[in-house]
């Protein structure tokens, strides 16, 4: 399965959730209306013409070879058989109650039932609503609800109409977020990996080590969450399937000395990253955020530029404590960019919409599972179908 796919298929629940409540809005007050749709059939005319044309260059050809001229002959009888398609006179009589041969020519039309509702005051309001139930918070919705209605104030609109044009404000939001990690010249870049317990600090970084080793960077990581034994672990599983070095310390050491060591070593090997992973933390605990703060000041002791990124990785299940999560990380970690995890179908995903429009901080990858793959450049138009429901 595609990661787009997956994407989808996790975000199920909540483009579900948020189609069901598109299509009560329109329904509510909306009018049934009767569409006709032309499907293209087997047309006969396109088929017919480019029949006669081989006719023409098959005698020619048969002018050169000697057994063809045979075949010449059953084509004089063809011909009129074109003639009852060119003038079908009796025709045009039976075409005004059903679709005879002139719709069998064209392609047959169906009668399709399409729900539309005049987008008015009460319609952007129940959409307001519905968005930020979606968690993608006041002042995104009532601005993307501002969006749809700018020039269509007024007119009916269906729901597959609606949902179109809700993608197409999401992903105008999300495309000057969706950038990929920069890649510095300078050697090591560190890359200091920090949010709150359960996120997917740990997994993501794993990931990303196995990825810049794969595209032929020298990595280098640095366990730093030096309070649970079980990070250490599946790091230095993942260092084994990447072939990277992980630097640990022992149980409850002081994880700024190891991100100090850790770059000494990595500054010695010439390695082209550092990945420093960072004990889970809670934005609201003043003693943890203060000890974040050391790592950074104990790095910068050693290269004042560092760290070069410093990623935040939200759990996309937190909803609209992610954007409390990226102002305080923001403030004490100086945050580059985010990463969000677990888009699977417990998360209302807007979330991620309300932090491109709020921060407009760098959207470096989505995860969507535990395996390599599942963790891609972020796409903000296959963001948008998936969110809203919309095929690829």
């Amino acid at each position: 399965m595609s990661f787009f796919g997956k994407l989808k298929q996790r975000l199920m629940k909540s483009s579900s959730r948020l189609e069901d409540g598109l299509e009560s809005i329109v329904e509510d007050g909306g009018e049934v209306e009767e569409v006709v749709e032309t499907t293209p059939e087997a047309q006969p005319e396109p088929r017919s013409a480019p029949a006669e044309e081989p006719e023409e260059q098959g005698a020619e050809e048969v002018s050169e070879a000697a057994p063809e001229p045979e075949v010449s002959q059953p084509e004089a009888p063809e011909q009129p058989a074109a003639e009852p398609v060119t003038a079908p006179e009796p025709e045009p009589e039976q075409q005004d109650s059903k679709p005879g041969f002139f719709g069998r020519l064209m392609g047959r039309s169906e009668a399709k039932q399409v729900t539309r509702r005049v987008l008015d005051d009460d319609m952007l309001e129940q959409l307001e609503e519905l968005l930020i139930a979606s968690d993608m918070g006041v002042e995104t919705a009532t601005r993307v609800t501002a969006n749809i209605a700018e020039g269509r104030f007024g007119k009916k609109l269906s729901t597959e109409e609606i949902k179109s044009l809700l993608a197409q404000e999401v992903a105008r939001i999300m495309e000057p977020v969706a950038k990929p990690l920069p890649i510095y010249a300078k050697t090591p870049q560190v890359v200091l990996v920090v949010g709150v317990n359960g996120s997917g600090k740990t997994t993501t970084i794993g990931k990303l080590a196995s990825q810049f080793r794969a595209a032929g960077k020298s990595v280098v990581i640095a366990a730093g969450d030096t309070f649970r034994a079980a990070a250490v672990e599946q790091l230095q599983v993942w260092g084994e399937r990447a072939g990277v070095p992980v630097l640990t310390a022992p149980e409850g050491s002081d994880p700024a000395s190891l991100a100090f060591d850790a770059m000494t070593k990595a500054e010695a090997e010439g390695a082209d990253l550092l990945l420093i992973d960072t004990a889970g933390r809670l934005q609201n605990r003043a003693d943890l955020m203060e000890e974040l703060a050391k790592i950074v000041r104990v790095i910068r002791k050693k290269d004042e530029t560092a760290p070069h990124n410093t990623l935040l990785v939200l759990d996309a299940t937190t909803g609209q404590n992610a954007l409390n999560q990226v102002s305080t990380f923001g403030e004490l970690a100086d945050v580059s960019g985010l990463v969000m995890t677990k888009l699977d179908g417990t998360a209302k995903g807007g979330v991620l919409v309300a932090l491109a429009d709020r921060f407009g901080l760098p959207i470096h990858a989505i995860g969507v599972g535990e395996q390599i793959d599942d963790l891609q450049a972020f796409d903000p138009e296959e963001f948008a179908k998936a969110l809203t429901g919309l095929d690829a």
